[in-house]
């Protein structure tokens, strides 16, 4: 599939941020508040290349009068993402 493609190549471009933020994930997990502020810190760039990475997936889709299709891929390659990186999600989210 075009999104997991999309996907291995986002990871494998960007193995150090990935593996940084999957770190972070694990201390955030045992520790939210002591860890919020390095995981958003690490996070945000993460967020933009994921971003990057979605609009070239689906952009030129939109374009052409496809934006349905091209929503369902962007929940698809969300999906790939929150799969292997479950709390992406909770960047920039404040746990009280």
């Amino acid at each position: 599939m075009l999104y997991q493609k999309i996907y291995k190549e986002m990871v494998g471009a960007h193995a150090s941020e990935f593996e940084e933020f999957r770190k972070i994930s694990d201390l955030y997990k045992q520790d939210q508040n002591k860890w919020q502020g390095e995981f958003d810190r690490i996070g945000k760039p993460l967020l933009r290349i994921i971003e990057e990475h979605e609009n070239r997936l689906c952009g030129k889709m939109e374009g052409a009068g496809r934006g349905t299709y091209s929503a369902n891929l962007a929940e698809k390659f969300r999906g790939e993402i929150k799969k292997n990186f479950p709390l992406i999600d909770f960047i920039g989210v404040k746990v009280e």
